[in-house]
C-alpha cells in the first residue's frame, strides 16, 4: 500500500519555503526603502537647519531609528526561520479551509 503522506508533506513543505521566501525579500525589501526614505529626508532637510545642535540631534535620531527598525526586523527574520512551520502552516491550513469552503459554496449557489 503507498501512503501519500509523504508527497502531501513535501508539497506543504515546499509552500512553507515559498512563503517564508517572499515574506523575507518583502522585508528586505521594506528595510532598504525605509534605509533610502530616511536618508534621502535627512540629506533633503539637512541645509535648511541651522543650528549646529539640530542637525546631531536629527542625525542622531535618524540612526537611531534605522539601527532600532532594522534589528527588529533581522530579529523577527530570525524567528520566522526557527518556527516557521508553525507560523506558515497555520496560515497555509487557514488559506486551504478558505479556498475548500469557496469552491464548496460555488457548487452550493453561495
Amino acid at each position: 500500500m503507498v501512503s501519500h503522506s509523504g508527497g502531501a508533506d513535501v508539497h506543504f513543505a515546499r509552500r512553507i519555503d515559498q512563503m517564508h521566501a517572499r515574506d523575507r525579500a518583502s522585508l528586505i525589501v521594506f528595510v532598504v526603502v525605509l534605509w533610502c526614505t530616511m536618508l534621502f529626508a535627512l540629506f533633503i532637510v539637512w541645509p535648511f537647519i541651522s543650528v549646529p545642535a539640530i542637525r546631531i540631534i536629527l542625525a542622531v535620531f535618524c540612526a537611531l531609528v534605522l539601527l532600532f527598525n532594522t534589528a527588529a526586523i533581522v530579529a523577527m527574520l530570525r524567528h520566522y526561520v526557527e518556527d516557521k512551520e508553525f507560523i506558515y502552516g497555520l496560515d497555509l491550513k487557514h488559506l486551504d479551509e478558505m479556498r475548500a469552503r469557496r469552491r464548496g459554496g460555488e457548487h452550493h449557489g453561495v
